[in-house]
């Protein structure tokens, strides 16, 4: 039996705009929750990760030296919350115009046990293609979730098979900037070109400090 709510990746992003239920047939686990830390509450993050992204190549948060990041937390499976953040993310790619070079948005997923690297690549792909999955191992996809603050755990009904599952996890994006230090964080609700407004801002102060030259890496792609 398949996860109900295993949506192909090709379908994501109806699901995110039109709400459309996955197909008829399939068994379902508990519906996930989601849970989002106040940004207020969070000041003093020191965001660490080693994943690999679905090339396999090694990515970390060094990698893009030059350009802010913005990252979440998700999978593929996920109904509503996922789907929603990841079309925010091209919101905000779209609103901030010729300086969305700038940006590179990152989507970890917290479920590589059934999010292969061909699917969270696809997956990724429908929303827009600057958006880049990363995954990793258990262990490794633990000491990331734990530098961001971010809460995840799989969820099963009693009784159900192994593979009938759904994952709970911590919403909302993290902005980090061109040296990869935590700058602040954006809830999943918030409107993207009030996102967009505020990180076109701190990437102009950023250009303008005195001495600074940013020459960001290239897009993974």
């Amino acid at each position: 039996m398949r996860n109900r709510l295993r949506v192909p990746a090709r379908s994501a992003l109806c699901l995110a705009l039109c709400c459309v239920l996955p197909a008829f047939g399939q068994t379902a686990p508990a519906l996930p929750t989601h849970s989002e830390e106040p940004a207020a509450a969070i000041v003093d993050l020191a965001p660490r990760y080693l994943l690999k992204d679905p090339r396999g190549r090694v990515v970390t948060h060094e990698s893009f030296r030059g350009r802010f990041q913005l990252v979440t937390f998700g999978f593929t499976s996920c109904p509503d919350v996922c789907p929603t953040t990841l079309l925010g993310f091209r919101n905000i790619l779209e609103a901030l115009g010729d300086q969305a070079e700038r940006l590179q948005p990152l989507f970890i997923t917290v479920d590589p046990e059934r999010d292969t690297a061909a699917l969270l690549q696809e997956y990724t792909a429908a929303f827009h293609p600057a958006i880049v999955g990363l995954r990793g191992t258990p262990e490794l996809l633990q000491r990331a979730a734990e530098s961001f603050r971010v809460r995840y755990e799989k969820v099963r009904e009693p009784g159900a098979p192994a593979d009938i599952y759904t994952m709970d996890h911590s919403t909302g994006m993290y902005l980090l900037d061109g040296d990869g230090r935590f700058v602040t964080k954006f809830s999943m609700t918030a409107p993207a070109r009030e996102i967009a407004a505020r990180i076109r801002g701190m990437m102009d102060a950023d250009q303008s400090r005195p001495g600074t030259v940013r020459r960001g890496n290239a897009p993974l792609r």
